[in-house]
């Protein structure tokens, strides 16, 4: 079963729209949940109907947290596997240098995650910031390319993401460094990478 992002109802796992509201149900193309809009709201992922995700899928297959069956019946649409909450908790990734974005002042502390989302509302740096009115419920996105390293990404943010006191356009990865300063709308955190 999973709970209707619209009306908060439990429905079955393989349905196309919620049977209490209608609400068409879509589904993140990274993670898998269920949710509304444009962006997944715990990832950051592009949401796309399930017609979609079916075709994404048949064409390009690959380890992912979604399974997907042609074959409703055979089990449920979607299985997402857990993640650990928080930043600070998140498993150790292979090959991938230590990011971490501070400010003692404030006393934040974020380990990066690769594709995590920050924002006050989303993502699991949220309780970081959810009493931060200027920063956006999704603000920016934390990346790791093989070719350039560690990359930020502006998510449309109200009041802006900067690097080095430079404006970072939306959607446009931006490499960051060691001793790089990161803003995100008031907040300045300094970049360190092990």
């Amino acid at each position: 079963m999973i709970i209707c992002p619209s009306c908060k109802e439990e429905i079955e796992d393989d349905s196309h729209y919620c049977d209490q509201c209608g609400q068409e149900l879509v589904y993140c193309s990274n993670c898998g949940r269920v949710g509304m809009g444009r962006r997944c709201t715990y990832c950051g992922g592009l949401m796309i109907s399930v017609d979609e995700l079916l075709s994404q899928r048949k064409q390009s297959v690959h380890q992912s947290s979604v399974v997907i069956s042609d074959n409703p019946s055979s089990q449920p649409l979607m299985q997402t596997s857990r993640r650990a909450p928080e930043g600070s908790q998140m498993p150790v990734q292979n090959g991938i240098p230590t990011l971490t974005l501070y400010n003692p002042t404030l006393d934040i502390r974020m380990v990066g995650v690769n594709g995590a989302v920050i924002g006050r509302r989303q993502g699991p740096y949220h309780q970081l910031f959810e009493g931060n009115m200027y920063i956006s419920g999704v603000h920016a996105q934390l990346i790791y390319k093989p070719d350039s390293g560690w990359c930020i990404i502006d998510k449309h943010s109200s009041n802006g993401t900067k690097l080095n006191q430079r404006e970072v356009m939306p959607d446009v990865p931006m490499t960051i460094k060691s001793g790089d300063i990161v803003t995100l709308a008031n907040i300045n955190l300094q970049v360190s990478i092990n």
